[in-house]
């Protein structure tokens, strides 16, 4: 139990002193670190609570979402029944209160009819209920009604597709450790350290990025246009504002074809570019298919007018002078550095699959971080040297090594936060000083067994080797439970409670090592060397 090899004493003490090592960038302040060339060094990043930055608590508009879902049917069943060699002749469809619904003009077609369209339906869950219901009503009229299941898992769909898609956006703005999580079904939690401008965030974050491109509709009457009135086939549209037009002038509007020709779903890429005016500008790249589908678009429509739309407002509306090949274009509009990469972040991201509206927002200014850190910084003092004291006074030279253990501790702990890119917050400062009652703690347990052992009139050597074998099994049967606890904190909490899980379930490790093993070491080294009759404990 006392037999130290050197290779394990040497391995122990290498252990430690690479800990101490990673863990003295992280207290360093900015500035000196980078003078002193560490700034390439692992380093803990802080929480919103330390560092301040903007919380954001989003909710998913889920009317507009059924909007889209009615929609996107709409045109299935349309494309649908004009399939194949049979075509089914339907009039006009309906989307009124929440349901689709449409004739068919040929009885002897109703039953094809009712089939395709429920061969456009899913199975939801393990019941097997499909998402929409399908049934003939006054002998040729087809309605399709959404169910509860299939409602429930187009939210649970597009909720996991939104917290996606805000956090590919917030980590393109390189900020560290941001917190992004579901609450409930139809809310997202935004939490970015370091961000001072919740602003720009809800901007980036809040723009769906429904990027198509569709035709202009030359046929149009612009009186009818801007009566509001569109041909059949076609929608109207406004012009997004650009920052000279008047601030009480009406919008600009354009008729387009509904149908686009192109979407942000053949996307590869977007960044930043500049137009032939030197003015910013996003370039985009699209897909093979994409590709080729802008191609044949610009061949058939050449000198025609065809739009550009974001999230249904016109960016541009340029002439087509000849084919655009490649899989390559360029949007125009009143942009600043800034938008344009901002809707450069935002396309390559991918569009929202639902409008994300904010409804809480709070920004935690630096000095309060700061503050908190403080009072933080001062409890870990208090309690450390509190600790070490009671130490001392207790159980002497083992007091000594167990304080020399905690320190280890606190700089261990540090360090392997810092390589696991961890984030410390205010819970966890929390959770730092509990690991080090925790190490303090299983010395406290060694030390009593190692002084009932003597009682018992056992030798120094033998009372030493049982008081660390029997108390170390407590000792690890204690920090079992407390593992359990912190691995369901850190699964199931969200925000604080896993910043304090994080800190303890590293703490438990790292306090077993230097509390038990480390401490074990240099009690064993001390006996080898001096062969004491008797020991002050």
């Amino acid at each position: 139990m006392l037999d130290f090899p050197r290779w394990k004493v040497i391995s122990i003490w290498l252990v430690l002193l690479i800990g101490v090592a990673l863990a003295i960038p992280s207290l360093m302040p900015a500035g000196i670190s980078s003078r002193l060339g560490l700034a390439g060094m692992p380093h803990i990043n802080l929480g919103l609570d330390l560092q301040g930055g903007s919380h954001l608590l989003l909710e998913a508009d889920t009317a507009d979402l059924a909007k889209q879902n009615l929609q996107k049917m709409e045109e299935t069943i349309r494309t649908e029944m004009r399939r194949g060699d049979t075509k089914i002749g339907i009039g006009d469809i309906s989307t009124a209160n929440g349901r689709l619904s449409f004739f068919v003009r040929d009885i002897g077609q109703l039953d094809a009819a009712v089939e395709r369209a429920r061969s456009q339906t899913q199975a939801v869950g393990v019941t097997g209920q499909r998402d929409w219901n399908v049934n003939v009503v006054d002998a040729t009229r087809i309605v399709m009604t959404p169910t509860d299941a299939g409602i429930a898992n187009s939210v649970k769909n597009a909720m996991e597709t939104a917290t996606e898609v805000v956090r590919k956006r917030i980590d393109s703005l390189g900020t560290k450790e941001p917190t992004i999580v579901r609450e409930g079904t139809t809310r997202i939690l935004v939490q970015v350290p370091g961000e001072q401008n919740p602003a720009a965030l809800k901007a980036l974050i809040g723009k769906t990025a429904k990027l198509e491109f569709k035709m202009v509709d030359m046929t149009a009457d612009p009186a009818q246009v801007a009566a509001g009135r569109a041909p059949a086939g076609s929608q109207i549209l406004p012009f997004v504002k650009e920052a000279n037009d008047p601030a009480n002038a009406p919008p600009r509007t354009i008729a387009v074809q509904r149908r686009a020709i192109l979407s942000g779903d053949d996307l590869t890429d977007a960044g930043l570019d500049k137009d032939d005016n030197g003015q910013p500008a996003v370039r985009l790249k699209f897909n093979a298919s994409g590709g080729r589908k802008f191609a044949r678009a610009t061949q058939e429509n050449s000198g025609k007018l065809f739009a550009m739309i974001l999230d249904n407002q016109v960016l541009s509306a340029p002439r087509i002078d000849e084919p655009i090949l490649g899989g390559n274009a360029i949007i125009h509009g009143s942009f600043t550095t800034d938008s344009a990469n901002q809707l450069a972040i935002a396309l390559r991201s991918g569009k929202l699959p639902v409008d994300l509206k904010v409804i809480e927002e709070r920004t935690v200014g630096p000095q309060l971080g700061a503050d908190s850190i403080h009072a933080g910084v001062v409890a870990s003092v208090i309690a450390s040297v509190a600790v070490i004291v009671f130490m001392l006074v207790t159980y002497g030279r083992f007091g000594v090594y167990a304080n020399l253990a905690v320190i280890f501790n606190i700089f261990v702990i540090l360090a392997v936060m810092a390589l696991f890119n961890a984030t410390l917050t205010l819970p966890g400062i929390a959770g730092f000083v509990l690991t080090i009652g925790t190490a303090v703690d299983a010395n406290v347990l060694i030390n009593e067994r190692i002084r009932e052992e003597r009682r018992r009139g056992r030798g120094v050597v033998q009372s030493v080797e049982l008081g660390y074998k029997e108390a170390s099994r407590t000792i690890f049967e204690a920090n079992t439970v407390h593992l359990i606890s912190g691995i369901i904190m850190l699964a199931l909490g969200s925000g604080p409670i896993k910043g304090f899980a994080v800190v303890l379930l590293i703490g438990i490790f790292i306090s077993y090592f230097t509390a038990v093993v480390f401490t074990r070491m240099l009690t064993a080294g001390w006996i080898r060397r001096n062969r004491p009759t008797e020991i002050h404990i």
